[in-house]
């Protein structure tokens, strides 16, 4: 692919009166915390909230009449399907959608309000994919590929001109990357403006096809990621070939650090992100003592996070911080202990969530019984002062913390 600078800036002009100009605003309870001046570009704003939009109204704009009126294809669960449903309909073009069975019914129902047919087909990606080439050749209708695009590209990358025109003393822009597309767009747009600024990708470890395109190694997948948005084992051979000419370095993350990083986009500066861009924030954190005194934009890429896996997200991240523990008591079977327990955690100032009292199972002695209690507390060193309380009253009990 032979993708410019000149590119970028014709699909900056097509697009322009239909794309939203998101802010690039200050991270600064992240940036106190991790010692740089971090700025996010908030694609999650967007029009259907993700960057998306931008390369698949890029791509129809480039359509003929004849290719307009034979309709266009995508296959997509997520992002992608949404931005072109969203700008076809608006087009006045007829589009159909191909998505995985399994997919949530929460994205096919979207997909759907915007206007689009939606049709499921496979089990994975790779079939729906193929489903999506068989019905395209039957049905005469044009592909709108999610990555493996030039103009597509194009569109992606006037992510950057907007990012270096708000921050033109950016030092380094961080970038998820799946399929390539957004990353090999900015980075040739980025390049071009500001050859000094260096362009950095974050990969989840479970999908590092890219990174591993690049390192001459084996790549992982294996599970499932929270970043599904970049889970892709197919990168496009073209932007893997613009990410080896223009991008300074590819880190991948964990999990962990990715499922922390939303949690921590949502707490510290009230931003809902999807795990993608969660990715993007684990690598800053990662590299953050390397980063140290630089001014850093992080390109949040989209906030369609499921609302299940976001509330359990939000749990697990108050777990994380000890503002919620779970207290495992040995207490004797007699009346009042649970009364006493409570009060003595209440007047602590936590609150009591939940309490699970059994004594049918041999876990515990006969005349003992086992009590579990989940509370609320302030932060780890709270949860630790009213343990050491208890355990002073002669309670015995153990904590997750310990």
């Amino acid at each position: 692919m032979t993708l410019t600078y000149d590119d970028v800036l014709t699909a900056r002009a097509a697009i322009a009166d239909a794309t939203l100009l998101t802010p690039t605003v200050p991270a600064t309870r992240l940036s106190l915390q991790l010692g740089i001046d971090l700025h996010l570009k908030l694609e999650n704003l967007q029009h259907t909230n993700a960057f998306k939009a931008r390369g698949a109204l890029a791509k129809l704009l480039s359509l003929t009449d004849e290719e307009r009126r034979a309709g266009v294809i995508a296959c997509s669960a997520g992002n992608h399907a949404q931005g072109v449903a969203y700008h076809a309909t608006r087009l006045g073009i007829t589009s159909v959608i191909v998505m995985p069975h399994g997919t949530p019914f929460n994205k096919i129902k979207r997909t759907q309000d915007f206007g689009a047919t939606v049709e499921l087909h496979g089990k994975t990606f790779e079939e729906a994919m193929e489903a999506t080439r068989e019905m395209m050749a039957r049905d005469g209708l044009v592909l709108i590929h999610p990555f493996d695009d030039p103009i597509l590209v194009a569109g992606q990358g006037t992510v950057a001109c907007e990012m270096l025109e708000q921050e033109p003393d950016l030092d380094v822009i961080v970038v998820p990357i799946g399929g390539g597309g957004l990353i090999a767009g900015i980075a040739t747009a980025a390049k071009a403006i500001k050859p000094e600024v260096q362009v950095i990708g974050a990969q989840a470890e479970l999908f590092d096809a890219v990174k591993s395109a690049i390192d001459g190694t084996a790549p992982h997948f294996k599970g499932a990621s929270l970043a599904e948005g970049i889970a892709v084992k197919a990168p496009s051979p073209a932007n893997v070939e613009v990410i080896r000419r223009r991008v300074d370095r590819i880190e991948s993350v964990t999990e962990e650090q990715i499922e922390a990083a939303v949690f921590d986009l949502l707490s510290h500066e009230k931003i809902v992100a999807e795990g993608a861009a969660g990715a993007g924030l684990a690598v800053v954190q990662k590299l953050a003592g390397e980063l140290q005194g630089k001014k850093v934009g992080l390109v949040v890429c989209g906030g369609n996070i499921d609302s299940r896996i976001l509330s359990t997200l939000i749990l697990r991240g108050l777990v994380r911080d000890g503002r919620i523990a779970r207290l495992t008591f040995e207490i004797d079977d007699t009346p009042g202990q649970l009364a006493v327990i409570s009060r003595m955690i209440g007047e602590a100032g936590a609150n009591v969530v939940e309490v699970i009292h059994q004594r049918m199972f041999q876990s515990v002695a006969l005349k003992q019984a086992e009590l579990e209690v989940v509370i609320e507390a302030r932060d780890k060193l709270h949860v630790l002062e009213i343990v050491a309380d208890l355990r002073a009253a002669g309670f015995n009990l153990t904590t997750d913390l310990d």
